[in-house]
């Protein structure tokens, strides 16, 4: 009777340890809200972004995001359809009802009054951005070729030199500004820097001729997504740069 006693109380205490280890085993079972999902703002159309007067946006030709991971759109959206337009508008405004409205921007560039502020920043900021956007293009960079490369090697030395120089002349322009190729008076390629928004066009910049590259080392053409990292800027452009439409800027204006 005592063995049987003590058979049952081995069980008894077996399955009470089982049911404790399966008690152990249990786990709490909270529910975790699923995340919300949060939809990418939508993407605005270039082709959207119209400009109030004579002078009006320059196509852009390809989508906002169309030059990533070298720009991103967030950037090319605000630079496009604020800052760009902004320029445009006021241009439109400075020049409505004088003899400047019937001229060419590059007219108006050329014969500038340097100490008409007003006119200065936003005619050239206008010209400017149209050569930028003209000479970017998705699929794009690599090297030039025929006439152009055959000038670039012969006023520079090599393609590797331009790069050098135009790659320092961006760098190096204190605060905002531009880095230029360009020809000169005597249909050579030069390489330049001018500040804020002047142009290789107006008198009296320190460099002249016709401008046919350009970069744009404004903070707002790379802080978004290069921050205060402006030599990665200028390396990753030459991702971007439109060297058939470069060529096409040489030879019309080697043609003159």
């Amino acid at each position: 009777m005592k063995n049987v006693k003590m058979i049952f109380s081995a069980l008894v205490l077996v399955a009470s340890m089982q049911s404790c280890k399966e008690k152990s085993d249990l786990q709490e079972v909270v529910e975790v809200p699923e995340a919300e999902k949060t939809e990418a703002p939508a993407m605005g159309n270039p082709d959207d972004v119209k400009a109030e007067g004579k002078f009006q946006m320059v196509k852009l030709g390809y989508a906002y995001n169309a030059l990533e991971p070298y720009i991103d759109a967030k950037t090319m959206e605000t630079h496009y359809s604020k800052h760009h337009v902004g320029y445009t508008n006021k241009l439109n405004k400075a020049v409505a009802g004088t003899p400047l409205e019937s001229k060419t921007i590059e007219e108006i560039l050329k014969g500038m009054d340097m100490e008409n502020k007003n006119l200065r920043n936003n005619a050239g900021g206008y010209y400017n951005h149209n050569l930028y956007w003209e000479v970017m293009a998705p699929n794009a960079g690599g090297e030039p070729k025929g006439p152009l490369a055959e000038a670039i090697n012969r006023d520079f030395g090599s393609f590797d030199s331009f790069k050098e120089k135009f790659s320092d002349a961006a760098a190096t322009q204190f605060g905002s500004g531009w880095a230029w190729l360009y020809v000169d008076a005597n249909g050579k390629l030069a390489v330049g820097q001018t500040p804020n928004q002047d142009n290789p066009l107006m008198p009296n910049v320190g460099i002249s001729g016709t401008p046919i590259l350009a970069i744009d080392v404004w903070e707002h053409a790379y802080y978004l997504h290069y921050q205060n990292k402006r030599p990665d800027y200028i390396s990753n452009f030459y991702n971007v740069i439109n060297w058939d439409a470069v060529a096409k800027k040489f030879d019309a204006a080697t043609a003159k």
